[in-house]
């Protein structure tokens, strides 16, 4: 199986360096950095969903994973017999794969349960390790945090100070934390610890402001009202995660299903798997997509993501003609508005400026100001692109090509006064 076709190669560089995230072409996947970690992940992951309703899928998902080169996976569950149905299956083959495992997840009563006791997170983790026949986990993982004074007492509670023993033990490499909250993923990561952060991603749920409550994610009253562009927090925190270098994991790129069926879907239209993963893969920071997988068949179709032609994987179009949510004015980096006269890369210009913003106002600095300045990442990757915003002739032609009516000229001469050219 070929991740990228002759004809979508060129398009996958483009992408490559807006995205500030280097790709792999191996022999059968697509890799990309996981923020500032230094793995380099397969964009396809395994959710753990499938060793969950089912553990005697472990090996067969695991072999089905070599064989495609899907290289990382997610073990929310405490549940014994998942883990040791993993280990069984890693074995003889750790190294070929990355684990993301929580900790804070244990088991309770034939059920696994978010904790924050510190006693009962060092036993699970312990547990962990033992069913899961490895001495170490490349992301542990803090699970389900979703409210500021949670995160409070994952801090009051030890949590935090047990993972970085962990970390410095080397037992685990790296610190992550699952959210579906962006406000409590910003406090998170602005303070520095979190490293990878698991987010639920998918066009539905970027609409919503945070909420404490995941299940108004999915509440039928929630979309009632109808619902315009992608709510500003959680655009902030794509962009803090890339300036800040934390990988982002998603979860819930099919938001349960719901956004593949054109009845259930909150938008009045449905998308395949392919736009779902590829809308995922175009937020700042994401490096994989975890297939919630339930069976060997619903695997096999996320990885088939990667024969999926650029056509395939368009969700532009999709979303521009949505019956019930308008997208209007927002820049999705989706790159309909090339070719330039300039030949500008229009979508890397607008990128690094959005960037640029986010980073000021992430640290309470407003554009105008003394204290305003242009970071020096941002600063050398715009360098770098071949043309700049400067050399805009303002002809409009790619305002008439965009699928989202966005105010491409502004954004231009907004980047040359930024950047100074």
């Amino acid at each position: 199986m070929e991740c990228l076709s002759q004809t979508a190669e060129k398009d996958y560089n483009r992408w490559s360096g807006f995205l500030n995230i280097r790709f792999w072409k191996g022999d059968e996947m697509e890799y990309r950095e996981l923020g500032r970690t230094g793995l380099k992940v397969s964009v396809i992951a395994m959710g753990c969903e499938g060793f969950v309703e089912d553990n005697s899928n472990a090996k067969a998902f695991m072999d089905i994973a070599e064989e495609s080169g899907v290289n990382y996976f997610d073990m929310f569950t405490s549940d014994p017999a998942a883990r040791s149905a993993v280990g069984e299956a890693l074995k003889g083959r750790r190294n070929k794969f990355m684990i993301q495992s929580h900790i804070c997840s244990v088991w309770k009563d034939g059920q696994y349960v978010r904790t924050r006791d510190l006693e009962e997170t060092k036993a699970a983790f312990e547990d962990s390790l033992e069913r899961l026949q490895t001495d170490y986990i490349d992301v542990g993982m803090i699970h389900y945090c979703d409210a500021e004074s949670d995160w409070e007492a994952i801090k009051a509670n030890g949590i935090i100070d047990y993972a970085r023993k962990l970390k410095e033990e080397g037992r685990i490499r790296h610190i992550g934390l699952s959210s579906h909250n962006p406000k409590v993923a910003i406090k998170a990561i602005e303070e520095g610890d979190i490293e990878v952060l698991m987010f639920s991603v998918n066009y539905v749920y970027d609409m919503l402001p945070g909420t404490e409550d995941v299940n108004d994610l999915w509440a039928d009253s929630v979309y009632e009202g109808g619902f315009e562009n992608m709510d500003p927090e959680r655009q902030r925190l794509y962009e803090l995660c890339e300036s800040k270098g934390v990988g982002i994991t998603v979860m819930k790129a099919f938001a349960g299903g719901d956004i593949l069926d054109e009845k259930l879907s909150p938008a009045g239209a449905a998308l395949t798997p392919a736009q779902c993963i590829s809308y995922a893969l175009s937020r700042p920071a994401v490096a994989t997509v975890c297939s919630g997988a339930r069976n060997v068949e619903q695997l096999k179709e996320s990885i088939d993501y990667c024969n999926a032609s650029p056509e395939e994987r368009d969700y532009a179009e999709a979303f521009a003609n949505f019956p019930r949510v308008s997208w209007s004015g927002h820049c999705m980096y989706c790159t309909h508005c090339d070719p330039c006269v300039s030949s500008i890369n229009i979508a890397d210009v607008t990128k690094f400026l959005n960037l640029v913003i986010a980073h000021n106002e992430s640290n309470g600095i407003k554009e105008g100001t003394e204290a305003f300045r242009v970071p020096d990442t941002e600063r050398e990757h715009y360098r770098l692109l071949e043309h700049h915003a400067g050399e805009c002739v303002q002809c409009g032609l790619c305002e008439a090509r965009c699928p989202f009516g966005v105010e491409i000229r502004a954004n231009m001469r907004h980047a040359k006064e930024i950047f100074g050219y």
